[in-house]
């Protein structure tokens, strides 16, 4: 039986929660957050509900630089489809898929007070289906999934201090 791979990540702000969370909640963005990440193209469509909102990021991504088994499956450029269900101000869960690939990425996302700013915790479940190399084709995943976090924070710090 397989197991997923457990990913964390904590992305710090000086700002308030609700200020991170209208930060996440802006369409304009996660488009500039997909086109800092390199991505080949980019659909986001986000939708306020009463207490959060719904987000869909379908992306192509070039897969340039990864290990040729990772290629294999993956092709030059893979579609990835990022969803996000905020049902409060503070939570979520994510889910991040490839159509028709097997692989997968699920788990919860949330803001919490630190002092005066704000943590964002993201803690999914990596799951590649693929026997016999598909815990190191999870270490990929969760390498690639780290480095997109690392640029949504580089980009977030940055849209913060422009909104204040």
């Amino acid at each position: 039986m397989m197991c997923a791979m457990e990913f964390r990540t904590e992305l710090s702000y000086d700002a308030s929660p609700d200020e991170v969370f209208a930060m996440l909640s802006d369409p304009a963005f996660r488009e500039q957050v997909a086109e800092a990440q390199e991505v080949v193209s980019v659909e986001v469509r986000l939708t306020p509900t009463d207490d959060g909102f719904s987000l869909v990021s379908d992306q192509v991504q070039n897969t340039q630089g990864l290990p040729a088994i990772a290629k294999k499956i993956a092709g030059d450029t893979t579609r990835a489809l990022v969803e996000e269900q905020w049902g409060s101000r503070t939570a979520g869960t994510v889910s991040i898929t490839a159509p028709g690939k097997p692989t997968s990425a699920t788990g919860a996302i949330r803001l919490a007070p630190d002092g005066d700013g704000t943590v964002e915790i993201v803690e999914l479940d990596i799951r590649v289906k693929v026997p016999l190399v598909g815990s190191k084709l999870e270490k990929l995943m969760a390498d690639s999934i780290e480095d997109g976090y690392r640029v949504e924070h580089t980009v977030g710090r940055a849209w913060l201090q422009d909104n204040k």
